[in-house]
C-alpha cells in the first residue's frame, strides 16, 4: 500500500489518461496483445513476435584462453580485425590468473585474480572489446592438460563455454594449441584449447547441455531455470601456440605481418598490440615488458613476431592458409557431427606414452583435427635445469595369458634416473600405467637432448619410445 504521502504526490488524473491510452492501443484492429502468460494471446488475438536473439552479444571472434594477457598472442591480429575489418571480438578467460607472479605489487592467490581480471577488461577495453568472460578455472602451474582439467572442473567449464558460444554465435573461435609442443606450452593453455574445441563440436548439438536451449515457460516473469538461448554452429576454428620453435607452424594456417600499419589509426598493428598488453602491469613479460617499450625501451618482442595461426577445422569452403574470412558468409551452419571417440584395436603386447600424449592421439580423432598429430613427429617437452621430469608410460597386455616386460632406459649426459626401469607383471588384457621420473642436466643454453626406452619380454620386443627434451628453457615445470 502506498503511504498517506505517496498518496498526495500522485497524480491520479495522469494515471488514468496513461492506463486509458494502453487500453485503447492493445484494443486496437490488430494490436499484439500477450494475455496470458508467456505471450500467449487471448483468443482471435495475435501473438506478439519470438524475440531474436540479442545482437548486442554477437561476435564475428570468439577468443577462448586460459589467463589474462593470453590475448596478446594474437593482439595485433585483433587489432588489425577489429580497428580495420570492423570485426567483433568477444573474450573468454579460463581462470584468472590467480596462480602467477606480481610484477607490480605483492598481491597473490585471490587478489592477484581480482586485479589480472581488471587488467584484462581494461586491456581488451583499448581494442573496443567489452565483452568479458571468466570461467571458474584455477591457474594451475604445470604443462600436463589433464591436470588443468580436472582443476578447472572440466564438465563445468566446458557447459559455461557452450553457453557463450550460443550467446555470442561467433563465425571464428581462436584459441591455444591442443598439442603438446616444447615451449612454456602452460597446461592451461592445452586446457583451454582443449574445451574450446569440444565447445566449437557440441554448441549446436542440440542434446549438449540442453537445459541452455530449452525455452522458458514466460520469458517475463522469474524463477526461469530454462535458458533460452540457440544452438550455434561456428564456421572456423584457428589455433595459436607459444612453442619455442615455430617451424611445424608454416603452411599450417594463415599468417598475418604485425609490422603492417593500420590505415584507420595510422600506427602499426604492433604499436596498437603494445598499447593494449601494457595494461597488464603484474605480468613482467607482457604488461612491464609493453610498458617500458612505450617508454623507449627495448621493442615488445611477443607483438612483433607476425601472427601465425594453424586451421584447426573449417566448415566453409577455402585453403588452409586463406585469410580467415575466406568463405566465410553471413548464414547460419547446421550442427556438423564429428566421429567421436572409436576405441583403436590393440593386439599382442605394445607400449605407448601416456598422460597427455595418450589422450591428444584419442582427442584430435574424436574432433576430427587429425591432421594436428603430423605437427610435432616425436614427441617433446621442455624442462629447466635440474628439474624432474616425468615420462608416463602404458603397457597394453592384450592376450590371453600374463606377460612380464623390462623397460630399459637410454640416457645422455648428466641425466640421472629416479625411478621408472626394472621389470614389470601386468596380467591378460591388462594396461600396466608406468611413471618414469628423471633428473634432467644443467646446459649453458638451450639445446635439444634425446630420451629413450625400449621395452622387451621374453621372446620379442615390446616397442621403443623416443622423448625429445629442450633442457634449460623457461618453460614451467613439468
Amino acid at each position: 500500500m502506498f503511504s498517506h504521502a505517496a498518496r498526495v504526490r500522485f497524480n491520479y488524473p495522469r494515471v488514468l489518461l496513461l492506463l486509458a491510452a494502453v487500453i485503447a492501443a492493445t484494443l486496437a484492429p490488430g494490436a499484439l496483445v500477450a494475455a496470458g502468460p508467456g505471450g500467449v494471446p487471448a483468443e482471435g488475438q495475435m501473438a506478439p513476435p519470438n524475440p531474436a536473439p540479442d545482437e548486442r552479444f554477437k561476435a564475428d571472434i570468439l577468443v577462448i584462453v586460459a589467463h589474462p594477457d593470453d590475448e596478446t598472442a594474437v593482439g595485433p591480429y585483433l587489432a588489425r580485425a577489429i580497428f580495420d575489418q570492423h570485426k567483433r571480438v568477444a573474450v573468454i578467460y579460463g581462470t584468472p590468473g590467480n596462480g602467477g607472479g606480481d610484477a607490480q605489487g605483492n598481491a597473490q592467490a585471490a587478489a592477484l585474480g581480482a586485479i589480472r581480471q581488471t587488467e584484462a577488461r581494461e586491456a581488451m577495453a583499448a581494442f573496443g572489446v567489452l565483452h568479458v568472460w571468466f570461467l571458474c578455472g584455477t591457474d594451475t602451474p604445470g604443462q600436463n592438460v589433464l591436470q588443468s582439467l580436472e582443476t578447472w572442473d572440466h564438465g563445468k567449464a566446458l557447459g559455461e563455454t557452450v553457453r557463450l558460444i550460443r550467446l555470442t554465435r561467433p563465425e571464428v573461435i581462436m584459441t591455444w594449441l591442443p598439442v603438446y609442443a616444447a615451449g612454456e606450452n602452460h597446461d592451461d593453455h592445452q586446457a583451454s584449447g582443449v574445451i574450446a574445441t569440444e565447445a566449437f563440436d557440441l554448441a549446436a548439438d542440440a542434446t549438449a547441455f540442453p537445459e541452455q536451449i530449452s525455452q522458458p515457460r514466460n520469458r517475463d516473469g522469474i524463477m526461469n531455470l530454462t535458458e533460452g538461448l540457440l544452438p550455434w554452429q561456428p564456421k572456423k576454428l584457428y589455433y595459436f601456440t607459444d612453442a619455442l620453435h615455430f617451424e611445424f607452424l608454416q603452411r599450417q594456417g594463415p599468417s598475418y605481418n604485425s609490422m603492417d600499419v593500420s590505415p584507420s589509426r595510422h600506427r602499426s598493428y604492433y604499436q596498437l598490440a603494445t598499447e593494449s598488453a601494457a595494461h597488464h602491469l603484474t605480468q613482467g613479460d607482457s604488461g612491464q615488458a609493453a610498458k617500458w617499450a612505450l617508454e623507449g625501451g627495448p621493442e615488445f618482442i611477443y607483438a612483433k613476431e607476425p601472427v601465425s595461426l594453424v586451421l584447426g577445422k573449417s566448415l566453409v569452403a577455402g585453403t588452409t592458409t586463406g585469410d580467415v574470412w575466406e568463405g566465410i558468409e553471413p548464414r547460419e551452419l547446421p550442427f556438423s557431427p564429428v566421429t567421436g571417440y572409436r576405441p583403436e584395436a590393440r593386439h599382442g603386447v605394445s607400449v605407448e606414452l601416456g598422460g597427455p600424449w595418450a589422450f591428444y592421439k584419442l582427442f584430435w580423432k574424436a574432433h576430427n583435427i587429425d591432421h594436428l598429430r603430423d605437427l610435432i613427429p616425436t614427441p617433446e617437452v621442455a624442462v629447466g635445469n635440474g628439474q624432474p621430469v616425468h615420462v608416463p608410460l602404458l603397457i597394453h597386455n592384450d592376450t590371453d595369458h600374463a606377460v612380464e616386460v623390462t623397460i630399459q632406459t637410454a640416457l645422455g649426459p648428466g641425466w640421472k634416473e629416479l625411478h621408472g626401469a626394472g621389470r614389470y607383471p601386468v596380467r591378460p588384457h591388462e594396461t600396466y600405467p608406468v611413471e618414469m621420473e628423471y633428473s634432467s642436466p644443467s646446459t649453458d643454453k638451450p639445446e635439444w637432448q634425446t630420451l629413450s626406452w625400449r621395452l622387451e619380454a621374453p621372446g620379442q620386443t615390446v616397442g621403443t619410445i623416443t622423448l625429445r627434451v629442450m633442457t634449460d628453457s623457461p618453460g614451467l615445470p613439468q
